[in-house]
């Protein structure tokens, strides 16, 4: 098949997507968000691998905060940094138990959603762990005109995810994603709580517990390997 030039369809993509990742930033504001009940900014050994690589490679931490499994910490983060990062990474919280809840924060506030992140972590967790790759619910979209990208807690996941997808792609979804601008997009009222004012989202924290929140107990990510 060709297109109106007269090459194969399959070239004119390459080419386009060859382009694209030729204008992309070299550098990208990037936030980090860490979801565990037991984890500190001392001890995410996650969170400090993505930290490490992103300054590696050139790119603008702007926010870094580790919440606990709880969707008003998890959606409070997301609100904040999501103004101020092009990027969002989160890890942990992505398992099946019953405090593994990042996944339905992020899905309930997305705009868009990046199907293709989750399937291409599966592929590559699958020739690593194999069928437990399915208990991964590893996400990908766009929230307030931010890319945001969920993925399990445990170090050896954040690795695949980041070596084997994220690295090379950066600057690539930044491209895609402001190239054109967004639609505004609306998100559910939390009562419980307000948005976080951008000048706090460049620190370094860990929110409070708020009432009703989840029993604690050991990170799910570390007992379930890639959850």
């Amino acid at each position: 098949m060709t297109d109106a030039s007269g090459l194969p369809q399959s070239q004119v993509s390459s080419t386009s997507t060859a382009e694209h990742r030729d204008a992309a930033p070299a550098s990208v504001r990037v936030a980090v968000i860490t979801v565990s009940d037991t984890r500190t900014p001392e001890t995410d050994t996650s969170g400090q691998y993505l930290r490490q690589e992103l300054e590696a490679a050139g790119h603008q931490l702007v926010g870094y905060r580790v919440v606990r499994d709880d969707a008003v910490e998890i959606r409070t983060a997301l609100v904040a940094l999501a103004r101020e990062a092009s990027v969002v990474l989160l890890t942990g919280g992505t398992g099946l138990s019953g405090r593994d809840v990042t996944v339905p924060v992020v899905e309930s506030m997305l705009t868009k959603s990046m199907p293709g992140f989750g399937e291409l972590f599966r592929m590559l967790s699958y020739a690593q762990v194999g069928g437990a790759a399915m208990f991964s619910r590893a996400v990908g979209g766009l929230i307030r005109g931010a890319a945001v990208f969920a993925m399990p807690g445990s170090l050896n996941a954040v690795q695949t995810a980041w070596t084997g997808i994220l690295r090379s792609e950066l600057g690539h979804v930044a491209h895609e994603v402001e190239r054109h601008g967004q639609p505004a997009g609306s998100l559910p009222v939390t009562p419980r709580t307000g948005v976080v004012g951008a000048g706090a989202s460049s620190s370094v924290s860990r929110s409070p517990a708020p009432l009703g929140r989840h029993a604690q107990g050991d990170d799910s990510d570390e007992r379930g390997g890639r959850r």
